[in-house]
């Protein structure tokens, strides 16, 4: 997408060199732009913010004959995907912690999506990734709609030596994160992971039971997991959320079945709270800290050269 975008400013450039820009001269260029940004899963919102922004930034704009103006074009839309990326509120695990630690109590992490997103395997990859740095974790079962969901999370407990909190199928799932966070204080453990049930924004009762659970829970950061690959339906997702209980943070899954990125764009923008992980397959190490180069690169992925 992007490498067309450069030759064909470069020939607008050319043929008005030392003229200054108007809309209509790169009218061509901006559609071109808007369409490829929505097959990469960017929200039309968004879309239209970054188009606003380069008719903005051109308007007016002279291009000398030695001006490299493909790359003035790939500056000016890096910087704004990167304010996108980078909202004023960031969310740190560790300092998380830390803060909690130094008060003696666990930092408690809520965990929200809906079906099918990866959620508990992304629960496991955090345990993972935590005791690696020498924290000790508690898991709640607090999916407790489906006794597979509970088998999942403690068979992941079994695999990475952390205790996993759990009731019968059908339980109440807020009275389990309680116990859950209640076990971690008297065991001195630093952290607890509440896995939830996965639940399609328009179930009004169990949105209503995940208020709940974050009501008895009153966790430190809530993060709601999203598929990746399902683009702009996770942007929908993820502000229904947002309108039940207050999300700290987004991590994205299956961001390496080619995911374009356009979708942690428009989380991020729709939500204001940043990316935290990226989930890179089925593995427990397959998962990586956010970088937005990661997704500047997936949506501008050619050279400035």
């Amino acid at each position: 997408m992007f490498d067309n975008l450069k030759n064909k400013f470069k020939r607008t450039a050319k043929r008005i060199t030392r003229q200054e820009l108007s809309p209509e001269d790169v009218e061509d260029i901006i559609q071109d732009l808007r369409v490829g940004l929505l097959e990469n899963d960017v929200a039309v919102s968004v879309v239209e913010e970054l188009v606003e922004r380069l008719e903005k930034e051109f308007e007016g704009e002279k291009i000398g004959i030695r001006e490299d103006s493909g790359k003035k074009l790939f500056d000016i839309l890096e910087e704004a995907i990167r304010d996108i990326l980078t909202p004023d509120e960031e969310v740190d695990f560790i300092e998380t912690i830390e803060e909690k630690r130094a008060e003696s109590e666990p930092a408690i992490m809520l965990f929200v999506g809906v079906n099918g997103c990866g959620k508990t395997t992304t629960i496991a990859k955090i345990t993972n990734f935590l005791k690696g740095k020498g924290y000790e974790i508690v898991l709640a079962a607090s999916d407790t709609f489906r006794a597979a969901a509970i088998d999942q999370l403690e068979k992941h407990g079994t695999d990475l030596d952390v205790k996993v909190i759990k009731h019968q199928k059908e339980a109440d799932a807020a009275a389990v994160a309680y116990d859950a966070v209640e076990h971690a204080k008297a065991s001195d453990k630093d952290v607890v992971l509440i896995d939830t049930a996965g639940r399609m924004q328009t179930d009004v009762n169990l949105m209503q039971e995940m208020e709940k659970i974050d009501r008895v829970a009153d966790p430190d950061l809530t993060v709601f997991v999203g598929d990746a690959l399902i683009g702009n339906d996770a942007v929908e997702q993820a502000s229904k959320f947002e309108d039940s209980i207050d999300i700290d943070g987004s991590i994205l899954t299956k961001m390496d079945a080619d995911a374009g990125g356009g979708a942690a764009l428009s989380i991020v923008k729709e939500t204001g709270r940043p990316i935290l992980f990226l989930g890179t397959g089925q593995e427990y190490g397959d998962l990586v800290e956010f970088d937005a180069d990661t997704i500047i690169e997936s949506l501008l992925p050619k050279s400035k050269d």
